[in-house]
């Protein structure tokens, strides 16, 4: 079989010297014929190997029936082929049972919500911003509700509660009501300790704006991000927003069906536009009284 090497060479005496299949062939110390059929050739090519019989070929059939019957590890199949009178190795076994049973995926499940159910609501930081002689970390305060998307953005200069209630209260009012639920992935502003297998704990300042609010505080699962995905997308491209959203003079905004720039909901491929359009708002609890009066 030739190399590439010499398939390069060849291809350098014909097309760039010019020499004839003769020259070449007597340069290179190659039979003619092998530089003329090479010279035919489009491109080069390893011989296609002709499949070797393999001692694993009497089972292979068992092997599938096996593993559809059960997820059998490579090396249970292994010895039940012993049993059946398989004298090969192991590894053939287990390259056979990798390349015919597909990759185990971890199984997540799907999250539906109801029109003013629930909503979710996160920090997101985006480098700094000018404050007098110095120079403060930016924050945005993020809240969508789950089924149709909307979603309220505030840039802060701090992470505190207060901000944190600020926000919610100021969500509230710009959506027009409260959603049953709000849903949390363990921040410190509302979760001060989530242990695996136990209920967390939540802040109870925190609660207590819950109660004076009327929703329902739901902390995400550990590492369970698919649970939070709503909040954490939009946060991501927000990212990229900021800069050019801090220097405006407002220090929040309400994404509207027009604010969002074409915005579409995951159920069905509703729009923004269309779900407003079915009056959100009055599927949620009123407005609640601030939390904070002047």
């Amino acid at each position: 079989m030739l190399d590439y090497e010499t398939y390069c060479k060849i291809r350098d005496c014909h097309d760039r010297q010019h020499l004839t299949i003769t020259q070449t062939a007597r340069a290179l110390g190659l039979h003619p014929q092998t530089v003329s059929k090479w010279l035919k050739a489009a491109r080069y090519a390893h011989r296609a190997q002709p499949p070797r019989a393999s001692r694993l070929d009497p089972f292979k059939a068992q092997v599938v029936r096996w593993l559809d019957a059960h997820p059998y590890s490579a090396q249970q199949i292994f010895q039940r082929l012993r049993e059946a009178g398989f004298d090969g190795g192991y590894t053939i076994v287990r390259d056979y049972v990798s390349k015919i049973r597909p990759p185990r995926r971890e199984a997540f499940l799907k999250l539906a919500f109801a029109p003013g159910e629930c909503a979710q609501v996160d920090w997101g930081e985006y480098g700094s911003i000018a404050v007098g002689s110095t120079r403060r970390r930016l924050s945005f305060f993020v809240m969508v509700l789950c089924y149709s998307r909307l979603m309220y953005l505030e840039f802060t200069v701090s992470q505190t509660m207060e901000h944190f209630l600020a926000c919610h209260e100021h969500a509230f009012a710009a959506f027009g009501g409260c959603p049953a639920k709000i849903m949390v992935d363990n921040l410190k502003s509302a979760v001060l300790q989530r242990l695996i297998g136990q209920a967390p704990v939540f802040n109870p300042r925190y609660l207590d704006a819950a109660r004076h609010w009327g929703f329902e505080i739901v902390a995400c699962n550990v590492g369970k991000g698919n649970e939070y995905g709503v909040v954490k997308n939009m946060c991501r491209s927000l990212a990229s927003e900021a800069r050019a959203a801090s220097s405006r003079k407002s220090n929040s905004t309400y994404y509207s069906a027009t604010g969002c720039g074409g915005r579409t909901s995951g159920r069905a491929g509703r729009a923004i536009a269309f779900v407003l359009r079915q009056r959100l708002p009055l599927r949620m609890s009123p407005a609640p009284a601030p939390l904070f009066p002047d």
